[in-house]
């Protein structure tokens, strides 16, 4: 993994992904990747994810609001997905565009952040919170090291649905 501060953003390369930050470029391709009844259903991100929502996500991304946000490249130019921190509460989260799904993109960047937050940020603990019902999102958590743990479900409303969602840990 290598780590490069070029101003205030965070860009990570290994096994074969570029993790960088979004860039006002991006924003065609980012409804291109989040505007998908299944990203829709599976994240907090708003739907329709049009190029209004796009352009306000990239300027919440740019704020300093404690998260550090990342495209999912495979060489720092054409972003497949997104991978997130929120700095307060140690979680992570992740998306990747439809076309682009099959490739282990997920757990790779999964993988790239968690070392990040363990050995530069030196968080102990990193979490992912993940419906009992997402398989996929199970199998990425998974297959990136992360063990399932015995917390109470979490209670949470989205979008007007009620979710319950398991806690799912990776230690430094």
């Amino acid at each position: 993994m290598t780590k490069r501060y070029g101003g205030p953003g965070v860009r990570l390369a290994g096994d074969g992904l570029v993790l960088r930050e979004w860039e006002r470029g991006d924003v065609a391709a980012m409804v291109e990747l989040f505007d998908n009844p299944e990203v829709a259903y599976w994240t907090p991100l708003v739907s329709p994810f049009d190029l209004a929502a796009a352009e306000a996500y990239l300027d919440a991304a740019h704020s300093d609001n404690g998260r550090i946000h990342l495209a999912i490249t495979t060489d720092g130019g054409e972003p497949m997905g997104e991978v997130m921190l929120n700095g307060k509460t140690a979680a992570l989260g992740y998306a990747v565009g439809p076309a682009f799904r099959g490739r282990g993109l997920a757990h790779r960047a999964v993988i790239l952040l968690t070392a990040y937050t363990h050995e530069v940020l030196g968080l102990d603990r990193v979490i992912l919170e993940i419906e009992p019902e997402n398989a996929a999102s199970s199998a990425v958590a998974r297959r990136a090291g992360y063990q399932l743990t015995d917390l109470p479900l979490i209670s949470v409303t989205d979008k007007g649905r009620e979710l319950k969602l398991t806690t799912w840990q990776h230690l430094a």
